[in-house]
Parts: structure tokens; C-alpha cells; sequence
């Protein structure tokens, strides 16, 4: 028999719910006779399962949050996931999260209820989404014309296709307006002033997405996303020098613009992109201090053999010493890789091995979880919302490759059938 489970609609009306399909049945369903009906017209192949099996659908169908997303609510079930696989909290390093109230929050968010199980855990924001905050920086540019570029509800790192794609098919979108009579359109989008702004927000764009792409991915760390944001920090500071002396060459589409315009002091366009450059290098600063800050221990963890001890905690300064001279060590760090090489290393050194994975372990984004999300949105779309995803959102986040062509050779592709004599 098909197990059921009680959902609550809008209308505050208890239901029965199969736990196969998800679908809310009728509380005359309950009946047996109507139970194995469902079963038998629905889910045929599952008739023969024994009762273990639907109880898991069932355990798979309620692990969601029944109330609120508030931190005690999603702690709470952080917690009980925990207890129930036999997880410590003492073995977590840290917690990385997208910033919100609800998971920052110094009084009650979930990063301070994880610090009352292990005050040692380190809370990080997301770089990827510091990165996004600190990149919306356009209020000096293009003010008058912002509702034109902008006219479209598109997320933040899809903006840099579509201004790319609208300067490319520019002159095809002039023709659109003037044989659509948008007369207030086009000559707004045809303003010389725009044109440059445009141009040079495909350049900026551009830019930023690369940088969000380097600070995506797996097997990455706080110390290598900060490199990046710190290369990307000297950038701006490069190109405001250039533009400081008219050079454009930075900005491939408005240079390109510039060159055919020669109209650069008439629109005094370089006071707005400079200006422009020092709010985006402010911005940075303020979401990324530790990129300015020199860190001892982080140089001990990128490379231990060429560090200056002294400036270490006195409790590390001598078992660094240590590593530092031990030649099989450092001919191991030029081989293996850097996680693989302090946990190869922590019982040897565990003072200065313990700090270094503290550093290098947490997650420093939240890429895996926006991955999960991406994965899900294409599983379950509106003609599959009631689709269990469990299993497929799993084969889809797997970095195993599956081997079809085996899998296929191993089917027939009809079942073979005794024929009675």
C-alpha cells in the first residue's frame, strides 16, 4: 500500500499527499480500496516495494523548512541533519554564507548559533557575492539613461551579454526605433553622451564577469580568491592612471568609439569614468579590507620555506622554524598540492599545520550551492513541479562521468521471454 503524508494548503486545510508523486488527494482517498487504486493506476512498477521504501520518500518528501527561513529555523535543521549522520560540530572549521541578516546577524544569525557549538568556527561572506555588491557602482554614470539601459529585468552577471549583444546589433536597433516611431527612444539612444557610456559599460562588464569567473569553481581557497580580488584592485588603479593621460586603450569599445568620434572634450567623458573608477576601487576596499592587510600567516601557509618567522605567533614561531628546515618537507611542497601537503604534515607539525587548515579549508564562496541551485532550476521546471529531484539533482552535481555506452551494452533491447513446449 502506497504510504501518505499530511500537507497543509494555503487555506490552512490538512490533505493527504503521496509521497511518490506528490500529489494532494482527496480525504476520501484515505480509504484502502482508493489508497491501493492510486498505487496500482500510478505507480504500477512499485507495487512490489516493501514498506522501507516509501517510508524513505517519505523522510525525502519532509527534510524542508516548515515555517520561516529565519536562522533558528535553518540552524535547526543544520543541527538535526547532523545528529542524525553522527556529525560533530567540533570538526567544523567554518561557515560561509551570502550575507544575509538572517545568517550574519550578531545577535541571532545562524553564524553566531553555530559559534555556540565551536567558538572556533570562522564566518566568511561569500566573495563571488561581495564581489556582485561591490561591482554595482553606476549611480555617477549615465544617470539621465539608466532606465533605458537597464529597461530589461535581467540578473546582475547577465547584464554584461546583453549590453554586449545591444552594442553589436546597435545600429539594427536605430532602424527598429526610427520604423517603430519611438522618437524619444531613439534619440536618446542615439545621444553621442550614451553611445560613449554604453561602450563603456560593455568594456566594464566584460571585465567584471571575467573576475566573477575566476572567483567561481571547486578546490579553491579564501587566500587564492583573495589574490584575484587583489590583482583585479591594482587593475583599477592601472587603468585610472592610463585614463589620467587619455589613453582608452583598456577599454577596447570605447577607445574604438573615441577614435571615430574625436569628440572626448566636448562630452568630458574621462571625469565620468575616472570618476567611476574611484567608486568602483572604494567599493572593494570596503567589501574586501583584507586584501590591503599583510598577513603572516597566510604567507607561512602559501609557502612555509619562504616566510618570515618572526612575525608568526610566538606559539608557531619555533615549529615553523622546524618546517622550515626540513628539506624532505620542502621537497614535497614543490611536488603536491597545498592541501595535500599540510594534511601529509599536521601530525609532524600540528601547531602550525592546524592554523594552516584552518585557513585553506573553509569554503570562501558559496559557488557549490548556486551550482545546486542552477542544477535544480533546469530539473524542475513547471511541467515537472512535483518531480522528486533528489536523485537526479545528485547525478547532475556528481563529478562522476556516467559510462553509457557500457551501461547500453549491457541492456538488451528486448527482454527475452520463455516459450512454453
Amino acid at each position: 500500500m502506497v504510504t501518505l503524508t499530511i500537507c497543509k494548503e494555503r487555506n490552512g486545510i490538512h490533505r493527504p499527499q503521496c509521497v511518490i508523486c506528490h500529489a494532494v488527494l482527496s480525504n476520501d482517498a484515505l480509504r484502502p480500496g482508493r489508497l491501493e487504486r492510486h498505487l496500482i493506476t500510478n505507480h504500477e512498477a512499485l507495487k512490489e516495494k516493501p514498506k522501507q521504501f516509501f517510508t524513505a520518500k517519505l523522510h525525502a518528501l519532509n527534510p524542508t523548512l516548515e515555517t520561516t527561513a529565519k536562522a533558528i529555523d535553518v540552524f535547526s535543521k543544520v543541527d538535526e541533519f547532523f545528529q542524525e549522520h553522527g556529525l560533530s560540530w567540533e570538526q567544523v572549521v567554518g561557515v560561509c554564507t551570502d550575507g544575509a541578516p538572517a545568517m550574519i546577524g550578531s545577535r541571532s544569525g545562524f553564524v553566531k548559533l553555530v559559534k555556540e557549538k565551536n567558538p572556533a568556527v570562522t564566518g566568511t561572506h561569500c566573495v563571488i557575492h561581495r564581489q556582485a555588491l561591490a561591482s554595482k557602482t553606476l549611480q555617477d554614470l549615465g544617470t539621465d539613461y539608466k532606465t533605458l539601459l537597464f529597461h530589461t529585468e535581467v540578473r546582475w552577471l547577465s547584464k554584461g551579454n546583453m549590453l554586449s549583444r545591444l552594442y553589436e546589433l546597435k545600429d539594427e536597433v536605430e532602424i527598429f526605433l526610427q520604423r517603430q516611431k519611438q522618437d524619444k527612444l531613439y534619440e536618446a539612444f542615439t545621444e553621442e553622451n550614451f553611445q560613449l557610456s554604453l561602450a563603456y559599460l560593455v568594456d566594464f562588464f566584460e571585465a567584471i564577469n571575467n573576475l566573477n569567473l575566476k572567483l567561481q569553481g571547486k578546490n579553491t581557497n579564501i587566500i587564492a580568491h583573495s589574490d584575484v580580488i587583489r590583482a583585479f584592485t591594482e587593475k583599477i588603479h592601472l587603468w585610472k592612471r592610463k585614463v589620467q593621460v587619455g589613453n582608452f586603450s583598456t577599454f577596447s569599445h570605447l577607445n574604438e568609439l573615441l577614435s571615430e568620434k574625436r569628440k572626448l572634450e566636448q562630452y568630458d567623458f574621462t571625469k565620468e569614468v575616472l570618476s567611476h573608477l574611484d567608486s568602483l576601487a572604494e567599493e572593494f576596499m570596503r567589501y574586501f579590507p583584507e586584501v590591503t592587510m599583510d598577513n603572516s600567516l597566510w604567507t607561512l601557509v602559501q609557502n612555509p620555506f619562504n616566510t618570515d618567522v618572526e612575525l608568526l605567533l610566538d606559539s608557531l614561531q619555533e615549529e615553523a622554524i622546524d618546517l622550515k628546515c626540513d628539506s624532505s618537507a620542502k621537497r614535497d611542497f614543490e611536488t603536491m598540492k597545498l592541501e595535500e601537503f599540510w594534511l601529509k604534515y599536521l601530525p609532524m607539525y600540528p601547531k602550525v599545520g592546524e592554523e594552516a587548515l584552518r585557513v585553506i579549508l573553509p569554503f570562501s564562496s558559496t559557488y557549490l550551492c548556486e551550482a545546486g541551485f542552477s542544477a535544480l532550476v533546469v530539473l524542475k521546471t513547471k511541467q515537472r513541479n512535483r518531480l522528486d529531484v533528489a536523485n537526479d539533482l545528485r547525478c547532475a552535481l556528481s563529478s562522476f562521468k556516467p559510462r553509457i555506452s557500457d551501461l547500453v551494452r549491457k541492456k538488451q533491447q528486448h527482454p527475452s521471454h520463455e516459450i512454453s513446449s
